[in-house]
C-alpha cells in the first residue's frame, strides 16, 4: 500500500484547541474520518447504481436501503 501526504488547513481557533490536547493522535482521527466518510460516499453511490438498474415495474426496490 502507497502511503501520501495531505496538508490540512484548519481555523486557528480549533487548531489551538486541538494543540491543548496533544494526548489525542489527530492524524489518525483525520485520517479515519477521512476514509469514514469516503466509504459512505461509495456505499452511496453503488446504492443509487442498484436502484438504477433495477425492473421499473418494482416500486419497493428504495425500500432495500436506508437513506
Amino acid at each position: 500500500m502507497c502511503v501520501v501526504n495531505m496538508t490540512l488547513s484548519m481555523p486557528e481557533e480549533y487548531y489551538s484547541l486541538m494543540k491543548k490536547h496533544s494526548e489525542i493522535k489527530w492524524t489518525e482521527i483525520m485520517r479515519n474520518a477521512a476514509i469514514m466518510k469516503l466509504r459512505e460516499f461509495e456505499d452511496a453511490k453503488l446504492k443509487q447504481e442498484l436502484l438504477n438498474k433495477t425492473s421499473e415495474d418494482w416500486d419497493d426496490a428504495r425500500d432495500l436501503f436506508k437513506f
